[in-house]
């Protein structure tokens, strides 16, 4: 049976997925962008009132999930036997990437460019970035404990596969241009990083909770010569 923490990735993928598609359906509606000037990047979807409020508070919601599910991931991680150093570099990237989410919602492509651009890159790039990191400690590892279908890894692998492909021809596309199948190139991006989170519940779905604890930090000399210091 799975446990309330497996729901978390599943409701970031359909919040994220339904929240773009909506703002997509709104700036049609509303003709913020005009379908026959060719297929609209997401940003542009969301630059224009009244989408761009929902905009922002789509990927700043979104921002803060990813952080906690990276957390919860680097925690699993850390049971399973990655060393430390390389699941603090894995989480610290899924940081960057919850931070380019709230970036790219907060700084729209119409008001800061350039800004934008970053919020996108650490968004897209480290995100994916991320999870190849992960199918690689992972590999390396091999964790006894690791739970899911046998099928969990090579579809992970052909995901972010894909993932990457699609970023370097959006790029090559937006170039060249050819914009309207960038912005295609884009959505699918969007779509398959969403899905790697939401990928994510497999793994969590033997988890019931978690506990977070403090630790004091340990003195500089003992309690008694503290004392007779202070005498």
């Amino acid at each position: 049976m799975w446990g309330y923490l497996a729901l978390l990735p599943i409701f970031l993928a359909v919040w994220a997925m339904v929240g773009v598609w909506t703002i997509f359906a709104l700036a049609v509606s509303n003709k913020s962008v005009n379908l026959t000037d060719g297929f609209p990047y997401i940003s542009l979807c969301g630059s224009f009132p009244p989408q761009s409020c929902i905009f922002g508070q789509l990927l700043n919601v979104g921002a803060i999930l990813v952080a906690w599910i990276c957390i919860l991931r680097y925690l699993q991680l850390r049971e399973w036997g990655v060393p430390k150093f390389s699941n603090q570099l894995c989480l610290g990237m899924g940081f960057l990437c919850a931070l380019g989410a709230s970036i790219v919602g907060n700084f729209q492509q119409t008001n800061e460019l350039s800004t934008h651009l970053f919020g996108s890159f650490l968004a897209f790039v480290v995100g994916v970035a991320y999870f190849w990191t992960q199918l690689v400690l992972l590999h390396l590892t091999k964790p006894q404990t690791q739970p899911g279908a046998p099928w969990i890894e090579p579809l992970r692998l052909l995901l972010c596969a894909a993932c990457t492909i699609l970023m370097v021809t959006m790029v090559v596309l937006h170039l060249w241009p050819l914009r309207s199948a960038a912005a295609m190139c884009e959505w699918s991006v969007a779509m398959i990083l969403f899905a790697l989170f939401g990928l994510l519940a497999v793994d969590f779905s033997e988890l019931s909770g978690f506990v977070i604890s403090l630790q004091s930090r340990p003195t500089s000399c003992p309690q008694s010569t503290a004392h007779l210091s202070s005498l």
